[in-house]
């Protein structure tokens, strides 16, 4: 009990910092952009005309009000991928810090996560634009969201202490990562429904991909106007404290050394 008091402790003592790196990520990242935090809207809005001229011949046929479809997967699976991504090199991109002075290392890599996430609420914008234009249904469950978004938070930040640290030793970690979620993006379905893939594949995806029960979550509360299923609910919320319980381990386990490694 005392070794989480004195985490608890040291959390709320750098908490400012935590604070203060992920508005510079934020600042950052529209540094010297005439349209700023803009794109956190109109970027999502290109990518998903593109995707739905691009894949509209193969499943819109099959799927009523396609953009608001493909911008609810493609939403969740950008700022996985993002977070993910930039949690990864967290702790290397901040290693003549660490050398300084005392940190905590896994400031850094929740900073990272959180950044993101912050600026996928921003991007919402452009999932509620795209409603009104295609006069998608508003329904009470839309409001349900944010359990969507705090499981899968909580999944990207354990898989980014993971990354990290893992990227700390193994710097073609990067690479290989690149790899993997392009077939991780291709095994989600976001631009097509799950029912058109074959049922060996289906199974796969059900059991193994994690960010199916997120985007089927977010899909069911915001574009079906329902309230998601209890295996979908309890599968996301297993694989977030799964993944969080395994990250944290691995990063605690192997903090000590990265110094050697930076």
């Amino acid at each position: 009990m005392k070794v989480w008091q004195d985490r608890i402790h040291v959390f709320l003592k750098y908490k400012d910092l935590l604070y203060q790196l992920v508005s510079r990520d934020i600042k950052l990242k529209y540094r010297r952009s005439f349209l700023g935090y803009l794109w956190s809207v109109l970027n999502p809005l290109f990518v998903m005309a593109i995707m739905t001229i691009v894949f509209s011949a193969m499943f819109r046929g099959n799927i009523e009000n396609y953009p608001v479809y493909l911008l609810t997967g493609k939403a969740l699976f950008d700022f996985t991928m993002t977070a993910t991504t930039q949690a990864m090199t967290s702790v290397t991109d901040n290693g003549a810090l660490l050398k300084k002075t005392y940190v905590p290392k896994y400031i850094f890599t929740l900073s990272k996560v959180t950044s993101c996430m912050v600026d996928f609420l921003f991007s919402l914008g452009a999932l509620i634009i795209v409603m009104l234009i295609t006069r998608t249904p508003f329904h009470w469950t839309f409001f349900l969201f944010p359990l969507t978004c705090l499981q899968i938070y909580i999944f990207c930040c354990g898989l980014g202490f993971f990354l990290a640290q893992l990227n700390v030793f193994f710097r073609d970690i990067q690479y290989i990562y690149h790899a993997i979620t392009t077939a991780w993006m291709y095994l989600t379905p976001i631009f097509y429904p799950i029912e058109s893939l074959p049922a060996m594949v289906r199974l796969f995806v059900k059991a193994f991909n994690p960010l199916y029960y997120y985007v089927a979550q977010f899909r069911d509360v915001v574009y079906y106007g329902q309230v998601p299923g209890w295996r979908i609910l309890l599968g996301g919320w297993l694989l977030a404290f799964l993944a969080i319980v395994l990250g944290v381990w691995f990063f605690k386990r192997n903090q000590d050394k990265f110094i050697l490694y930076i």
